[in-house]
Order: C-alpha cells, then sequence, then structure tokens
C-alpha cells in the first residue's frame, strides 16, 4: 500500500524533469562563449517516443513466442550538433535559452505550487480539519 497517491509521484517525476532541464539550461548559458561548444536540451517527447519505440523483455512461455528485447536508454540530454549560432562555431542562442528558462521556471514553480496543495491538504486531513 503506497501512502500517498500516484498524483505526487508524478509530480516528483515532472519536478525531476524541471531540475535536469534547468541544469542543461544553465550549463547553456555558462558556456555561451565556450568555442565550438553545442547547445544541449532534455526533451520529454523525444524521450517518449524513444521509450514507445523500444521492445519490451519477456519471459517466453513457448517457443512460438516472439522475442522481446529492451535496449537501455543511454540519452536524456540531447545536443544540437548542427546547429550553430556563432562564427566560433558555438550553438548557443543566449534569447531561446532565456526563454526556456524563463518557460521553464514557470512549470517548475506550477509543480511546487500544486505539490504544496496536496500536502496541504494531507496536512488538513491529519489535523481534523482544523
Amino acid at each position: 500500500m503506497e501512502l500517498f497517491d500516484a498524483s505526487i509521484s508524478n509530480l516528483e517525476h515532472g519536478l525531476k524533469y524541471g531540475s535536469l532541464k534547468n541544469k542543461t539550461i544553465a550549463q547553456n548559458i555558462a558556456n555561451v562563449d565556450t568555442p565550438n561548444y553545442k547547445a544541449k536540451d532534455v526533451s520529454f517527447k523525444k524521450l517518449l517516443s524513444e521509450e514507445n519505440q523500444k521492445q519490451i523483455r519477456a519471459y517466453k512461455t513457448d517457443f512460438r513466442h516472439f522475442d522481446f528485447v529492451i535496449k537501455p536508454s543511454t540519452h536524456v540530454v540531447y545536443s544540437y550538433e548542427n546547429y550553430q549560432y556563432r562564427h566560433n562555431g558555438n550553438g548557443v542562442d543566449m534569447d531561446q535559452e532565456m526563454a526556456d528558462l524563463a518557460k521553464n521556471t514557470i512549470y517548475y514553480n506550477a509543480l511546487i505550487d500544486r505539490i504544496n496543495g496536496k500536502f496541504s491538504s494531507l496536512n488538513t486531513v491529519i489535523k481534523g480539519g482544523k
């Protein structure tokens, strides 16, 4: 039996994604003047599509069953290798990074608000509605 419902776990996964995205954006901003640095990104849609294309590993109970195999994912952070924004080979667009940072901050803060609401509700229940 889980202590909390699945929504808190989903919010936790969302916070992990937002945190990784924030770290990636910060890394891009820190390397804005580094020659030949390629911008990186974290994309949930890309990760989801890769996971959906993987095969499932299962125990075969009959020789006529198909083989299932899961290949472990090695990439969560994607790099834009063919993109060059500056003459020195750097692929960081500072305006785009700042816009992405603002968007991710709003996303992250919305999740924090939602999880605070969940814990506030639990606190109210524990105190007996007082």
